[in-house]
């Protein structure tokens, strides 16, 4: 008989504190890990791990998978990537609570702040819920292959309140209050992470209509964390504009922090138009840290990057009377036509944001769009610019972006560097990786579906930062992405290696870590398309004890549970 349920074997373990790697075993048994170091027992099941490294699974704290793990047990791409736990409902948006009559306000929302389509979310979820409690409970009655956390959404919130007062941008009164922290304090007592709100002007619907959290007042958004604090439990999650004074704005966080004394972690990227802004917001944070007060920025290691395409869902003329009439056509047909001299001259004489229905597309320039190329360039140069090289080639931009869009069949993007390259290089995020107040995410898994990939960062990160840079230790790289990120979310039975925790690991041979170039497929409800990529170098993924992906296959294993609040160690 077996003496564990697993033994990894001869790996190089690196724990997710930091600290020195060690050749060690790792035994485990049920969902725990049993043992560590020359474990002369056997297991059921073994894997050898000689020359691999052995870590925590990894745990992403900004995702949106609140629709896709309704319907989808694999919360891919982030489980590709070696994401064994996934905290979503961010930026203030999701599905409960809500009433049957405001389904449709919170899907056409979620439809153009996070680009799921409404076709999608129509098919693919149930609406088994009400309350945010009842929600919880749907996800519990499905297995997937991680865990799952959930924050409470503040969009849900105030519409489930005030209905088309919400919608409005009403501000809120005492009572609308009083029963928003009463829903909070619910909802902490049920399970939920926290509680997220954006205030952002590029979160809108299709049609172009604000999230209705944007001017959400101070004193609302005391009133839903004091329900935090009633319950004792959760962080707030906020994105927002900081504007027009960044520096009232995270004043008005710190009072609320100050007042609900629970956690806090904003988005801190890098506008174009405000280039350094996201110094001083820092510099706000670290102040209240060391003050005693929870407040930390999470990041991304590269730029939020838009791809443009014929085969994804927006390209720079998207928006076009002419585009719209081939819009939906295969790939190959498209290009046959706008190869059509006629038919190029005609889209390159049309306004491509009059009709346009991207809610991004008003941060978007030809400065900052480049080839995305293969292997896939997160770091391109200022002149290789679309408009660089037009004004190299004596072409309007227009036309070179055209052009690049027909290459390749079709089927190759432009990359467009929304935010946080405001530098033309990727000095901001490595300034960020060296501040162990900042917390690694802005993933965004489960959203932007079709023309954003940065889901599965965390291979990239460890890849370009750690291998082909040099400029961080693996163990310090795998730090960011399993204790810090699962303490930030307050889960403290997972991200380290240690006799006791939860047995989440992956097995990952280092030299071949690696992504390749994104591609499309249409595995969604409603024949929904996305985008996805190859994953390199993960030998194994174990959640719960169970192996859920080998060399990126799945096993059909699911042990992924809903996580219900915070976790305290667990007792070995």
């Amino acid at each position: 008989m077996a003496d564990f349920d697993l033994v990894i074997r001869g790996g190089t373990i690196m724990d997710g504190t930091g600290g020195a790697p060690i050749e060690a075993d790792v035994a485990i048994s049920g969902n725990r890990i049993a043992q560590i170091g020359t474990i002369s027992g056997k297991g059921t099941e073994e894997i050898s791990a000689k020359g691999k490294l052995v870590t925590p699974g990894f745990v992403d704290i900004h995702t949106h998978y609140d629709a896709q793990a309704v319907w989808d047990p694999h919360l891919t791409p982030s489980s590709h990537h070696g994401v064994t736990t996934a905290v979503m409902g961010n930026c203030g948006v999701g599905f409960a609570p809500c009433r049957p009559a405001d389904r449709a306000k919170l899907v056409e929302l979620m439809e153009g702040v996070e680009d799921i389509p409404g076709a999608v979310m129509n098919e693919g979820l149930k609406w088994e819920w009400e309350s945010f409690g009842e929600y919880l409970s749907a996800l519990e009655r499905r297995p997937r292959d991680m865990d799952i956390c959930a924050l409470l959404p503040h969009a849900a919130v105030r519409v489930f309140v005030m209905g088309e007062r919400a919608l409005g941008l009403e501000n809120a009164n005492q009572a609308d209050i009083a029963q928003m922290r009463e829903i909070a304090r619910d909802a902490m007592r049920a399970g939920a992470f926290g509680f997220s709100t954006s205030r952002s002007l590029s979160h809108k619907t299709l049609k172009g209509d604000p999230t209705p959290t944007l001017r959400a007042q101070e004193d609302e958004l005391t009133g839903i964390a004091m329900g935090m604090k009633d319950a004792g439990s959760g962080m707030l999650e906020m994105v927002s504009e900081w504007a027009p004074d960044h520096h009232a704005e995270f004043a008005m966080l710190r009072r609320v922090i100050e007042a609900c004394q629970r956690p806090a972690v904003f988005t801190l990227t890098q506008r174009h138009a405000r280039p350094e802004v996201w110094r001083d917001l820092l510099g706000h944070a670290e102040k209240a840290i060391a003050d005693g007060l929870s407040i930390r920025p999470v990041f991304g290691p590269r730029a939020v990057g838009v791809l443009l395409g014929l085969s994804g869902s927006q390209n720079p003329f998207s928006g076009t009377p002419t585009y719209k009439t081939i819009a939906d056509l295969p790939v190959a047909e498209r290009v046959a036509r706008m190869r059509d001299p006629a038919i190029r001259a005609q889209i390159l004489s049309e306004d491509p944001r009059k009709d346009s229905n991207f809610p991004l597309f008003h941060r978007l320039s030809w400065e900052i769009m480049y080839r995305f190329g293969n292997p896939a360039n997160y770091e391109p140069r200022k002149e290789d610019s679309l408009a660089a090289i037009a004004q190299r080639e004596g072409r309007t931009a227009e036309e070179v972006a055209y052009d690049v869009l027909l290459e390749n069949d079709g089927m190759d993007f432009i990359y467009t560097t929304l935010s946080s390259y405001a530098y033309g290089n990727l000095s901001m995020a490595e300034e960020l990786l060296k501040n162990k107040n900042c917390i690694m995410g802005l993933g965004d898994g489960g959203a932007h579906v079709a023309f954003i990939l940065d889901a599965g960062y965390q291979t990239w990160m460890m890849s370009h930062w750690g291998r082909k840079r040099g400029l961080f230790q693996p163990q310090e790289l795998i730090r960011r992405v399993t204790s810090d990120t699962a303490h930030a979310a307050g889960l403290h039975d997972r991200g380290i290696l240690a006799v006791g925790k939860k047995a989440d690991v992956n097995v990952i041979d280092w030299d071949r870590l690696d992504v390749d170039k994104p591609y499309v497929v249409h595995d969604l409800p409603a024949g929904g398309k996305r985008l996805m990529q190859k994953v390199h170098g993960y030998e194994a993924t174990i959640v719960a004890g169970k192996v859920t992906f080998r060399e990126g296959a799945e096993t059909g294993n699911l042990p992924g549970k809903l996580v219900r609040g915070p976790q305290a160690e667990m007792a070995a």
